[in-house]
């Protein structure tokens, strides 16, 4: 049977969450509205439309997320050429393949994003899959994403594990059922991922790898 390995991206993999929260920032700024940075911080790991209604609230003009999206798209864009990933990231995804595990990607990001963050992994070898932002309906903290990952991986919830880096995360590996690990490297709280699920937390992927024989994939 086998066994799954799922990966978010962001701020997991890659240490882009700043990044996001800049250009987010910028984003609602050109736009009119006045969204503090940590605020949006707090919001990074949400899709697009869920951090916008997290950010802005139900009552907002809705009409004008869809050029928000655009904005923070284009000012993100600026950086794919030179997206950084975090150290110890595609060694992890490498060792973890080499042991057996089917390694999944499960992300908000999607297309030339996608596409920019995997070759800053630079890992292609080791990953099976995506589970993408265009595979689902609901993007976490809804289960879906990391569900999708389980049926690409074809291994069930009881024999996979999930590394993320935000509550939004930890939330939705805990609904589906799945053993999920927290990273520092994306700027949230060790206590806040705990509360959110996180069996055990690492301070990025090299101090997961180096840790690993006594980590939930041991």
């Amino acid at each position: 049977m086998e066994r799954a390995a799922v990966f978010d991206v962001d701020g997991t993999l890659v240490d882009t969450n700043h990044l996001h929260v800049v250009t987010w920032w910028e984003a609602f700024r050109q736009a009119g509205h006045d969204v503090p940075m940590h605020a949006v911080h707090r919001a990074v790991g949400l899709g697009s439309s869920d951090l916008i209604a997290h950010l802005l609230g139900e009552d907002r003009d809705r009409e004008q997320d869809d050029a928000l999206s655009a904005a923070h798209k284009a000012l993100y864009g600026q950086y794919f050429d030179r997206l950084p990933a975090l150290p110890g990231a595609g060694e992890l995804l490498r060792r973890l393949h080499h042991d057996g595990w089917t390694v999944v990607l499960a992300t908000s990001a999607s297309g030339s994003e996608l596409g920019a963050l995997r070759r800053a992994i630079d890992a292609d070898e080791a990953i099976t899959d995506t589970a993408s932002s265009d595979d689902v309906q609901q993007g976490k903290p809804a289960p879906e994403p990391v569900e999708h990952a389980l049926e690409l991986a074809g291994a069930p919830a009881s024999r996979a594990v999930f590394v993320g880096d935000t509550v939004w995360d930890m939330r939705a590996g805990a609904k589906a059922g799945v053993r999920c690990v927290g990273v520092l490297c994306g700027g949230l709280p060790r206590a806040d991922l705990e509360e959110a699920g996180a069996e055990a937390v690492y301070a990025d992927p090299a101090d997961l790898l180096a840790r690993l024989d006594t980590s939930p994939f041991a």
